[in-house]
């Protein structure tokens, strides 16, 4: 790939990031050497039931097991069953799963293991709500939470305490048994215990920041959710509890390894890459204008380096909502890159989430280039208004500048490229 031809380089560059995280690649050196008497493999995220299909095909003992997905990301696997669930907002199907998934765990001994493919979207996934609440009950507040533009961090320490499974609950119901976790992340410092809500690893967040963040984003909960969050006995298991003395937790792809990924191929090219970090946060609007002055920069005078360079970053951007438009954090944060940067030469941008679903569309995201602006002009678009609006997607659309790979089946993050020439 070259720069002749910018755009496709972009593209390129996000097909490396995806290629890193492929779980048929990076899965299969993390599994555990030794089996179980009975071994059990159970999943959870929109990498999971890849994550199994990998593990199926490496696995030569005897294996059994259930993994739940998001509706459109199964694949086919011989030994182990694959569920299909809602994400981002819980449904039916999730719950059900989870409760088998927690019921398996419950079975096992002291010599039997339990692999757990976890990854991003587990956390919708495996809602299976704690006492006392029901899956209304977690629906609600998880569509508040959205809503509010809740940083994920926060958001799963919300879940965790509204939950049956998360925050360590699905290894305290496997012990005594071997837990082996295999993770890919799909979150800001790669935390495990913020990975699908960490259900097999300590959790040191507490009930009272549960409701200091609901009381914070001024989000009006449940009479049940309100009750549970006040109930000792809610609180998860944390660092230190014998639960976790007979667990492991490996990571097999993380956002850094993309973007490393990316850059080689952006040097192949003869393009300079500044990996910007992997744990970018903050309103998708306001990480591009800020974005837009370091590309300026570079153009302009070179600085931090010289073009032809490429900015890439990960990490999850959020949007607080406040039109009634059709757009997730990608699409709105190329949007706000282009009105940042107001048709600079020599300036292309990409950003996208690396699952393939940029919010709740079946959408990566979105490419811009330098004509942006002047086509949207030409075709009756009104880029500031469409922002303001969060109605990126459609805006795009209408370009025909969206990026649809489909389901990927892995899961790190947002990917984020802009090339400077």
């Amino acid at each position: 790939m070259s720069l002749e031809n910018p755009r496709a380089l972009l593209s390129s560059l996000f097909d490396a990031a995806l290629a890193a995280a492929d779980p048929l690649r990076c899965v299969p050196p993390m599994l555990p050497q030794t089996p179980g008497r009975r071994t059990v493999l159970i999943g959870a995220g929109k990498a999971s039931a890849l994550m199994a299909q990998a593990i199926e095909k490496a696995w030569p003992h005897p294996l059994e097991g259930l993994v739940v997905t998001r509706y459109g990301h199964a694949v086919p696997c011989d030994r182990v069953e694959i569920v299909e669930a809602s994400h981002p907002v819980p449904d039916a199907a999730g719950e059900a799963a989870a409760q088998r998934i927690l019921d398996l765990a419950q079975e096992l001994g002291p010599e039997d293991l339990l692999i757990c493919a976890i990854s991003g979207g587990g956390s919708a996934l495996l809602s299976l709500p704690g006492d006392g609440l029901t899956l209304a009950d977690k629906q609600a507040v998880n569509k508040a939470l959205l809503r509010s533009g809740a940083a994920i961090g926060e958001m799963n320490c919300v879940r965790k305490h509204l939950s049956a499974i998360k925050g360590g609950r699905l290894a305290a119901a496997a012990y005594p048994a071997r837990v082996h976790t295999i993770l890919i992340s799909d979150v800001p410092g790669d935390d495990p215990a913020v990975i699908a809500s960490g259900p097999t690893v300590p959790d040191d967040t507490t009930l009272a920041q549960a409701r200091e963040i609901l009381e914070r984003r001024k989000i009006d909960v449940p009479d049940a959710v309100r009750a549970r969050l006040n109930q000792p006995d809610a609180e998860t298991p944390g660092s230190g509890d014998p639960v976790f003395n007979n667990t492991t937790t490996v990571m097999a792809a993380r956002p850094l390894a993309s973007l490393q990924a990316a850059a080689d191929i952006a040097r192949q090219a003869g393009v300079t890459p500044l990996i910007l970090g992997d744990a970018l946060e903050g309103e998708s609007r306001e990480v591009a204008t800020v974005m837009a002055g370091i590309a300026r920069s570079i153009r302009d005078h070179g600085l931090p380096v010289p073009a032809p360079a490429v900015l890439l970053s990960g990490g999850e951007t959020t949007v607080t909502i406040k039109g009634d438009g059709i757009g997730g954090p990608n699409a709105e944060f190329t949007l706000a890159l282009a009105v940042a940067l107001k048709g600079m030469a020599g300036v292309y941008g990409l950003a996208c989430d690396t699952d393939g679903v940029d919010g709740a569309a079946e959408v990566a995201g979105a490419i811009i280039d330098p004509d942006t602006l002047a086509r949207a002009e030409a075709a009756g678009l009104n880029a500031r208004a469409a922002l303001e609006n969060n109605d990126a997607h459609s805006f795009f659309e209408a370009l025909g500048d969206q990026i649809k790979p489909g389901p990927t089946l892995t899961n790190v993050n947002d990917f984020r490229a802009i090339l400077i020439v």
